[in-house]
């Protein structure tokens, strides 16, 4: 009796773990679904997969590797997109993109009714963000 030590999936051969993954197959071994994939390349400059005619995606091991921790950092971390993107990027050694406030910083001078105006409008939010904290959790 011939015996293969070839492990089959879905009748097919597994590949070998430097081979190139379709986005199906990056999808299946990550637990995603494509979409998520095709939308986290928009997010994370840091995902580059090959892309061949038709646009079709490969992804390499290392873009396995990337899309794994992205999926931990996110799933089981608790981090946002938004905190991922500043970890990689300060990883990579890509500056943070800096706002310019300069000009929020300096005193403004404000008439008596102007700034009872801003109180209240300050009021106004703290209460919506309280409301809207209340509302998640």
């Amino acid at each position: 009796m011939f015996r293969s030590n070839v492990v089959w999936t879905n009748r097919q051969p597994a590949k070998p773990i430097s081979a190139l993954r379709t986005i199906s197959e990056a999808a299946a071994e990550l637990d995603l679904e494509p979409h998520v994939l095709r939308f986290w390349e928009r997010k994370f400059s840091q995902i580059s997969p090959v892309k061949r005619g038709g646009g079709r995606r490969y992804y390499r091991t290392e873009d396995i590797e990337l899309l794994r921790r992205i999926r931990s950092l996110l799933y089981n971390d608790g981090f946002t997109i938004k905190g991922v993107q500043r970890l990689l990027d300060a990883e990579s050694g890509q500056p943070e993109p800096q706002m310019e406030i300069e000009h929020l910083a300096k005193p403004v001078a404000v008439e008596a009714d102007g700034r009872q105006e801003l109180e209240d409008t300050l009021g106004d939010l703290r209460r919506a963000l309280a409301l809207l904290r209340e509302a998640l959790h």
